[in-house]
C-alpha cells in the first residue's frame, strides 16, 4: 500500500503515518511512503518504509512525508499521471492523510478504480464525518499557551489585545481557542459582528470594571471587517483603549502533538491498515460519539458551520 500526507500540515500526521506501517506490517502488508502528497504521486517519489523507517517520530509536529499544495491535481493530466504512478508501482492500495481538499483527491482516484482509504488531518476541524480531526486539539492548546502569556501583559498595561489565529472558513481554533484561554470577545466567520458592534462590546466590559480585554480574531473575519491592524486602529478611536495586535500564523500548525492528537492519529492509523487488508474501500476512517466509524469518501465535504453556536455564545455570557 501507498501512504501519502497532503495539504497543510497537522500535528499528529506522523503518528499516523507510524501506525499504518507499523499495523500493516503485522498484517503483511508491504509500505511505499510517497513524498510531498499529490505532487509526489504525480511524480512518483516513493520511498520504501518498514517498522524502523517510522522509529521516533510519533513526538514531532510536521510530516516527516513532507507535504505540498499541488495545482496539478486539479488538472486531467495531472490526475490522470498519480493513476499511472498507482500502476506501474503496483499500489493495491492507498491511504491518503489531509483535509478536506485532500480528501477529495481520495474520492475521485476512488471513483475512478483506485482503492483508496482516508484519515482526516486538519488543526480547522472542518471535514465533514467526523467530530474530531488529527491536529485539532494540538492547534487549540497553542492557542491557549499564546493566550495565557497574552494576557499576562494585558493585565500588566490594561490593554485590548487583538489575537489573531488561522481559520478562514472555520472559526472552530478562535472558538475553542478562546474559550479555553478566557477570551472576552471571540471573532468567526460563522457569525457576523461590525466593527461598531465591537467597540461597544468592548466599552460595555470597561464599564464593568474590566481593565483588560482579549479579543481572538479568526483570520476569515479580516475578509469582512479589514485586517487586526485596522480592526486595532477602529478600536482606538472608538474607545480611546490602548490596542495591540498579536498575528499567531503559522505557529499553530507546529510543535509536538499533544496525547490526545497522538492517540487518535495511531488509532486512525492502525484502522485504516486494517482496513486495506480486510479489502475495505472508498471511505475516511472518522470520529463520531467515542468510536472510529467508515464515512464514504462521496458524503466528505467542509463543514458549513464549524462551530457550536452555543458555545459562541457561552464565551460570551462568561465575559463579565
Amino acid at each position: 500500500m501507498g501512504i501519502l500526507t497532503s495539504g497543510g500540515d497537522a500535528p499528529g500526521m506522523n503518528a499516523a503515518v507510524r501506525a499504518a506501517v507499523r499495523r500493516g506490517w503485522e498484517l503483511g502488508l508491504e509500505t511505499m511512503g510517497i513524498r510531498r502528497g499529490y505532487a509526489g504521486l504525480i511524480e512518483g517519489d516513493i520511498v520504501p518504509l518498514t517498522p524502523r523507517d517510522v522509529g521516533g517520530i510519533i513526538e514531532y509536529g510536521g510530516t516527516f512525508l513532507h507535504t505540498a499544495r499541488c495545482p496539478a491535481f486539479l488538472t486531467e493530466e495531472g490526475r490522470h499521471k498519480a493513476l499511472e504512478t498507482i500502476e506501474r508501482e503496483g499500489f493495491e492500495a492507498l491511504i491518503v492523510i489531509g483535509g478536506e481538499g485532500s480528501l477529495k483527491g481520495a474520492r475521485w482516484l476512488a471513483e475512478r478504480g483506485g482503492k483508496v482509504v482516508g484519515i482526516p488531518a486538519s488543526i480547522d476541524n472542518d471535514i465533514e464525518g467526523t467530530e474530531l480531526a488529527v491536529g485539532v486539539d494540538t492547534a487549540v492548546n497553542t492557542v491557549v499557551w499564546a493566550l495565557n502569556r497574552i494576557r499576562d501583559t494585558a493585565l500588566a498595561h490594561e490593554r485590548v489585545f487583538l489575537v489573531e489565529v488561522m481559520g478562514r472558513e472555520s472559526g472552530y481554533i478562535a472558538l475553542m481557542g478562546g474559550l479555553a484561554g478566557g477570551a472576552e470577545i471571540v471573532l468567526v466567520p460563522e457569525v457576523e459582528v461590525s466593527l461598531e458592534e465591537l467597540a461597544q462590546r468592548v466599552s460595555a466590559l470597561y464599564r464593568k470594571g474590566k481593565h483588560h480585554s482579549i479579543i481572538v480574531v479568526a483570520e476569515g473575519v479580516t475578509a469582512r471587517l479589514g485586517s487586526t491592524g485596522m480592526i486595532a486602529d477602529f478600536l482606538r478611536g472608538r474607545t480611546g483603549l490602548e490596542v495591540r495586535v498579536t498575528v499567531l500564523g503559522h505557529l499553530q500548525r507546529g510543535g509536538s502533538p499533544t496525547a490526545t492528537d497522538r492517540i487518535l492519529a495511531s488509532r486512525f492509523g492502525a484502522q485504516a491498515a486494517e482496513d486495506v487488508k480486510a479489502g475495505l474501500f472508498g471511505h475516511m476512517v472518522a470520529w463520531q460519539r467515542g468510536e472510529i466509524v467508515r464515512v464514504p469518501l462521496e458524503k466528505v465535504n467542509r463543514k458549513e458551520v464549524a462551530i457550536d453556536l452555543r458555545l459562541y455564545e457561552l464565551v460570551h455570557q462568561l465575559a463579565i
